[in-house]
């Protein structure tokens, strides 16, 4: 691909300017998307942290659910972080009634895994896939991912043994947030996917 690779942000809901700030930094030309015209114009999306729920809710209302579903499907590269994680499962535990995702990640994930905000915290993850240092991961209400199916493959997990980032294909899901604590291997990773693609 010539040029800079044309992302967008999901901006219907959650730390929308705070990835297009970090992907800007790192050479991408980013749109934020909030309808089908726009997300017809990327090469790659975001789906940030938020309220899964809302920005569910949120796709259906604005039209975007069946494009995002079909951009996944037609091998669109995606990163998800937290709620954007929930979005991109193929199967929900402690989903609202009615919750649905826009899945393509052959995983199941458990929703506000972590607790409540207040029981945010940082931990430190080795991620053989990005060499170097450790990552300084960020938790906020995060969700865990649960099991993970044979497509998908486990970039990192917590001490304990939970898994907290998976990748498939070209679909790169994360319990927490890079964009914060200034990691910018994973949206490197995202971007470098974009641009081979």
């Amino acid at each position: 691909m010539a040029g800079n690779p044309r992302v967008g942000v999901l901006a219907l809901q959650g730390d929308v300017r705070e990835h297009a700030a970090l992907l800007a930094g790192l050479g991408a030309e980013v749109t934020l998307v909030r309808r089908p015209g726009e997300l017809a114009q990327v090469d790659g999306l975001v789906i940030p942290g938020g309220e899964s729920t809302v920005i569910d809710k949120l796709s259906r209302l604005f039209g975007m659910q069946a494009p995002i579903r079909d951009a996944i499907r037609d091998g669109m590269p995606v990163l998800g972080t937290c709620a954007g994680l929930i979005l991109l499962a193929d199967r929900l535990v402690d989903a609202i009634e009615g919750q649905e995702s826009f899945g393509g990640l052959d995983v199941t994930v458990r929703r506000n895994a972590f607790g409540r905000q207040v029981e945010s915290f940082e931990a430190r993850l080795t991620v053989a896939a990005l060499g170097g240092d450790p990552v300084r991961a960020a938790f906020i209400r995060g969700p865990v991912v649960e099991s993970v199916g044979p497509a998908a493959s486990v970039l990192a997990a917590l001490d304990d043994g939970r898994v907290v980032a998976v990748e498939q294909g070209a679909l790169l899901g994360l319990s927490f947030h890079p964009e914060i604590t200034g990691e910018t291997r994973f949206h490197e990773r995202f971007l470098d996917t974009v641009r081979t693609r």
